[in-house]
């Protein structure tokens, strides 16, 4: 579910949105800019005008938004391929990109480039996933485009499938083998998810990672009910990005033919973060249900306090939970949202 923008929200919305091309796709350290997308969240939550500026305010301060830098390099049809991964030449990207759009409208650029850029899905911890679907959502042409060029500046190559013998239909079991991987043990830890699942791709053992998962037309709702349950029980940075990823790459899934194989690449990506997971377990069936049955907050409530927050995952949890219970029906999103809020108590394992 989510509010209804007022006229006044729906206003201070596009005017902060209008800024947002010249602030760069990442700050320092190549952390991603979620103002783009969180302030969409937190609209379609309720948030008052008043909100919103306060959000913006307050984040473009203490993330310190540098401005988005120029590129004179001119990529085409015949060299997109060549400069992937290369954050310096963002501009050239979407200069591409707005010429795609141009000749071809949104859905036809969308229906062509989503499975090109399937196997990069990663790419900064999935945030340039992240902003293609809330470009979608605010039905916001300019931000499609400068989602599909972040995607290219930031690329992350995922395992490519090799053709192998799946282990299995169930992610959970994927999670399992992917934790038992000798070589992933004792790594350390970076600062940014997009780099322990680069540096575990390039493990002994995760070869043939794009082969774990067997796909089936059920596989992205068993992917969702997996990273349900493992947020739920760890409330883990990881898992939260596991599950709103999910929700992302089912925003988009209308839009192109690749959803499969975009399930495929981006649970061999949540595979490789079982070592900075800490190697989890998901929980027992009785646990999940015992949670489901846990009084909570209504979601109003629940908005109302994510609307009140200056921590940009909060917002994008809150919403992508709210959302995806309204796709699934599983009373377990509430809970994990309004936990993550500290609404509710502690979920203790059983």
């Amino acid at each position: 579910m989510d509010t209804p923008l007022n006229p006044s929200s729906r206003e201070v919305l596009r005017d902060l949105l209008s800024e947002m091309p010249g602030y760069g796709s990442e700050f320092v350290g190549t952390f991603a800019n979620h103002a783009p997308m969180v302030l969409v969240a937190q609209a379609r939550m309720g948030a008052s005008g008043y909100q919103l500026r306060r959000f913006f305010e307050n984040y473009k301060g203490y993330k310190g938004l540098l401005p988005f830098k120029p590129s004179l390099l001119s990529i085409d049809e015949t060299n997109w391929r060549d400069h992937l991964g290369e954050r310096e030449h963002e501009d050239a990207y979407r200069r591409f990109f707005a010429d795609e759009f141009r000749c071809r409208g949104r859905a036809e650029l969308l229906h062509r480039w989503l499975p090109l850029l399937a196997p990069g899905v990663g790419s900064s911890a999935f945030h340039a996933l992240m902003r293609v679907a809330y470009a979608v959502l605010n039905d916001d042409d300019t931000e499609v485009v400068n989602g599909l060029a972040y995607w290219c500046a930031c690329w992350l190559q995922m395992p490519t499938p090799t053709g192998a013998q799946p282990l299995s239909s169930e992610p959970g079991e994927v999670l399992v083998h992917a934790g038992s991987v000798p070589a992933a043990k004792g790594q350390p830890i970076h600062a940014l998810i997009w780099q322990n699942m680069q540096q575990s791709f390039a493990l002994p053992g995760f070869e043939t990672a794009g082969d774990w998962l067997a796909i089936d037309e059920d596989t992205m709702a068993r992917c969702a009910n997996a990273a349900l349950s493992l947020f739920a029980a760890t409330q883990d940075f990881c898992a939260l990005h596991a599950l709103t990823g999910l929700h992302w790459i089912r925003v988009l899934a209308p839009f192109h033919e690749a959803t499969s194989e975009m399930v495929r690449y981006f649970w061999a990506g949540v595979g490789a973060l079982m070592n900075e997971m800490g190697y989890p377990s998901l929980p027992t069936p009785e646990a999940v249900q015992a949670w489901r049955d846990l009084p909570c907050p209504s979601w109003q409530e629940i908005f109302a306090a994510a609307s009140q927050s200056f921590d940009e995952h909060d917002l994008s949890l809150v919403f992508s939970c709210s959302q995806e219970e309204a796709a699934y029906g599983d009373p377990l999103y509430r809970r994990a949202a309004a936990r993550r809020l500290g609404m509710i108590k502690e979920i203790v394992a059983l």
